[in-house]
């Protein structure tokens, strides 16, 4: 409904209205009613008055019921501005990361993990006293991540008592379960308080000793020392995707760098043949641990005279 439309529609109510309402009062002048024992005159200007209620209750509600806008102004406002300030919050708290991001004074990001522990609840064990000592190890860490050397330490990490009723609630068994704690924002360096969350999962095998783990072909007729050094860290990337969709809670792998390197130039002094490099896990590994990792190389040649065998 346009703005004109409203005024037409409230005026030709408005004259409607008017002057049913002064012919009522006409008729009821003439005919001389006494309401409440009132004398007419003051009757006459009580009905007046209750008339001119009704006809602006009237149009009042006329113009709610055919008019959205008005509605959503009468009833909703308040709402929206609300939603409007907390919009500008909250765009105001994402300017401060984005910059902090670009200035690099983000010391804790959101979701990074600030502790993590295996978890196997027996009668023996004091579930309470093991969840403190995870949250005092988190505690600890993310402080020296947001505090200065000067500063004294202090219990920052915040963790709602909900999440930990939770927690205490879902390992209390005898299953094995990884506990780590997470921030639950981007965390500057100087703020006063970490807020943090628990996330657990239960705890799996993720590598048994000496297992392959990943494979890569390489062809050295077609490669270069730089192509070389693509395939390894292909390797050792399709490792790590590996492990991780296994339940791996590590973000990296244990390897010797020197192994890297000395892989690295045996195949660039080979110039010629087909290969295979191989990771091998080295330990059997559990979830929280990091996965410690061999890398071989194997003649391609013989790889596929043995499978023919």
């Amino acid at each position: 409904m346009t703005v004109w439309l409203k005024i037409l529609l409230i005026l030709i109510l408005g004259g409607i209205l008017s002057t049913l309402g002064d012919r009522l009062g006409t008729k009821v002048g003439k005919a001389r009613l006494s309401i409440f024992k009132l004398r007419p005159k003051s009757t006459a200007v009580l009905i007046t008055v209750f008339t001119g209620s009704i006809i602006s209750a009237i149009s009042f509600a006329t113009m709610v019921a055919f008019d959205r806008d008005l509605r959503v102004g009468l009833f909703q406002l308040e709402g929206i501005r609300e939603k409007i300030t907390e919009s500008e919050k909250e765009l105001k708290k994402l300017e401060k990361n984005l910059y902090a991001l670009r200035s690099g004074n983000v010391v804790i990001s959101s979701g990074q993990t600030l502790a993590t522990m295996t978890i196997k609840i027996n009668k023996k064990n004091d579930l309470k006293k093991i969840i403190e000592s995870l949250l005092q190890q988190a505690n600890f860490y993310a402080f020296n991540l947001v505090k200065t050397n000067q500063s004294k330490y202090r219990r920052i990490l915040l963790v709602r008592k909900d999440d930990i009723e939770k927690l205490e609630s879902k390992i209390a068994d005898n299953r094995s379960w990884v506990v780590s704690i997470k921030s639950a924002g981007n965390i500057l360096r100087g703020e006063n308080y970490v807020y943090a969350f628990p996330e657990v999962t239960l705890n799996k095998i993720i590598t048994r000793q000496g297992e392959v783990i990943a494979i890569e072909n390489i062809y050295l007729s077609n490669s270069d020392s730089e192509s070389i050094s693509k395939k390894i860290n292909l390797l050792l990337a399709s490792t790590l995707a590996e492990v991780r969709r296994r339940g791996s809670l590590s973000s990296d792998l244990k390897i010797n760098a020197n192994q890297i390197n000395n892989l690295g130039k045996y195949l660039v002094g080979r110039k010629n043949g087909d290969f295979q490099i191989i990771s091998r896990a080295l330990d059997n590994t559990q979830s929280a641990d990091k996965v410690n990792i061999s890398l071989e190389v194997k003649s391609l040649e013989k790889v596929l005279r043995n499978k023919t065998k």
